[in-house]
């Protein structure tokens, strides 16, 4: 596992030290936590992002098939 030295203000080293009391989690365990939801939510939003910025970009073709076409004819045969 790689380390890395971070500088937090003080009332956030304070806060850190009393949630590691109280939960029985070191301060890097919480650490590693926060950084693990931020990169979480970090990806979900950005895979929104990217989709949204996707969303129609082959509502113009002409030489796509319709796809309630295609299903039919799955349906069919």
């Amino acid at each position: 596992m790689a380390e890395t030295k971070i500088t937090i203000p003080e009332s956030i080293q304070e806060a850190l030290a009393e949630i590691a009391l109280t939960t029985g989690k070191s301060e890097q365990q919480l650490i590693a936590e926060a950084l693990s939801e931020l990169i979480q939510n970090y990806q979900t939003r950005n895979r929104l992002a990217l989709m949204r910025k996707a969303k129609g970009m082959w509502a113009d073709r002409e030489d796509i098939p319709n796809l309630e076409e295609l299903r039919q004819e799955w349906h069919l045969g």
